[in-house]
């Protein structure tokens, strides 16, 4: 086995077609997309992507409309601009070279629904300048166009990124509506970008997942889930906080549901090079006196009260911001063709002797293309039954569905 064999284990196949370019008309509440394009000289010819986020912290369904979503899509050459440079009053303060043109973006981001969450998702994506342009849509014209203001005069202070939005028609239901929803939303979704890559967010984001996969008759490696991703972050933060050390110094993933089930694999942490179950053979069990064990319910055991999640509600309200930046940091993987290995949920038929179609989460590289492949974990024996444990209580929840 070569050197690097373990991070092209189950590679998944990636098409690429060029198309010509025109700037995708998004209609989705509660989702992101995002356009990416580079393009040629006569500025015709490119290979686009979209990514769609449903988002979880907002609503769970959407309506299509066809107006003032399509206006807010505007970009900067469609947009009627008043020039100062043109009133003959001002003809002395520029002495212009060349006609005053906006350069045509070549990456937009389009979040839907600005809420708590999708406020934070936007104000991640331009504080890191992950795109040349951002649209913020939601059903409340007056929420929306007090972010939009309070994202277009903090403008000095990053990164140029052209933004944009407007009021889009919304129907709003509970969770019990799920399926419908999603049989109404993702086959528009495939309508109107049929090359787009689609990330859910909503929770239960891996049976969800699994759901959009069959619906959209995508190949697997355009339809992801967050699944752990957010889980592997507050799990590294908590270790690191035990050893006094940043949280990207600990490499640490949470793996398998998006819930209760998950698997923590602490045979495989380490700290500067060095495995920490190596240097304590106790770690991460239940009889370690240490306790290191909690660090996992404290994040990802969902039907406790004890949670870090509800513990931020309890006193907030809400969550937002570190959903916000792992969402950003997902865009970033797919809209700059990264390659950067993060906990998602995929599809893992094939993993581990799993021979039925269920996502759960493992560390996967992501590229423009989706999921280029999912890394080779070396479990232990205890680890590998629990992720198999998880994985079949998904696959029975997911058989209920009907597709």
């Amino acid at each position: 086995m070569a050197e690097t064999d373990h991070l092209r284990g189950h590679p998944f196949k990636l098409q690429r077609k060029p198309f010509s370019w025109r700037m995708n008309r998004l209609k989705i509440f509660n989702l992101l997309s995002f356009n990416y394009c580079r393009f040629s000289n006569a500025g015709a010819n490119c290979m686009p992507q979209a990514v769609w986020f449903l988002n979880q912290h907002l609503v769970h369904t959407t309506s299509f409309c066809k107006s003032s979503h399509a206006d807010s899509e505007k970009t900067p050459n469609e947009t009627k601009f008043f020039h100062l440079n043109g009133d003959r009053t001002f003809s002395g303060l520029f002495n212009p070279f060349t006609e005053n043109q906006m350069r045509k973006p070549k990456t937009k981001v389009s979040v839907i629904g600005s809420g708590s969450v999708g406020a934070a998702i936007a104000f991640s994506i331009m504080t890191q300048s992950i795109s040349d342009a951002l649209a913020l849509i939601d059903c409340d014209e007056k929420r929306v166009t007090g972010e939009l203001l309070d994202l277009q005069q903090c403008s000095q202070f990053v990164d140029h990124c052209f933004i944009s939005g407007g009021k889009g028609k919304v129907i709003r239901y509970y969770s019990r509506f799920v399926q419908i929803i999603l049989i109404r939303v993702v086959p528009e979704i495939v309508k109107h970008s049929p090359n787009c890559i689609i990330v859910v967010v909503s929770n239960p984001v891996d049976i969800l997942t699994h759901a959009v996969w069959r619906l959209s008759g995508f190949p697997k490696h355009r339809v992801l889930g967050s699944g752990t991703l957010l889980d592997s972050a507050r799990f590294r933060y908590l270790i690191g906080r035990k050893f006094g050390i940043a949280p990207a110094s600990v490499h640490a993933y949470i793996i398998g549901e998006h819930g209760d089930s998950s698997v923590a694999v602490w045979s495989k942490i380490s700290v500067g090079g060095l495995n920490l179950a190596d240097i304590y053979p106790k770690f991460g069990h239940e009889d370690d006196p240490k306790r290191f064990a909690d660090i996992h319910r404290d994040v990802a055991s969902y039907g406790f009260l004890s949670t870090s999640a509800y513990k931020i509600i309890q006193m907030k309200g809400y969550t937002s911001w570190a959903i916000g930046l792992s969402c950003a940091t997902l865009c970033n993987a797919l809209l700059h063709d990264r390659h950067t290995i993060l906990p998602v949920s995929t599809n893992v038929k094939g993993l581990f002797g799993i021979d039925y179609e269920v996502f759960l989460s493992m560390p996967c590289v992501i590229s423009s293309g989706g999921v280029m492949s999912i890394v080779n974990l070396d479990l232990s024996e205890k680890e590998m039954q629990m992720f198999k444990t998880s994985a079949g209580i998904l696959h029975a929840a997911s058989s209920g569905l009907l597709w």
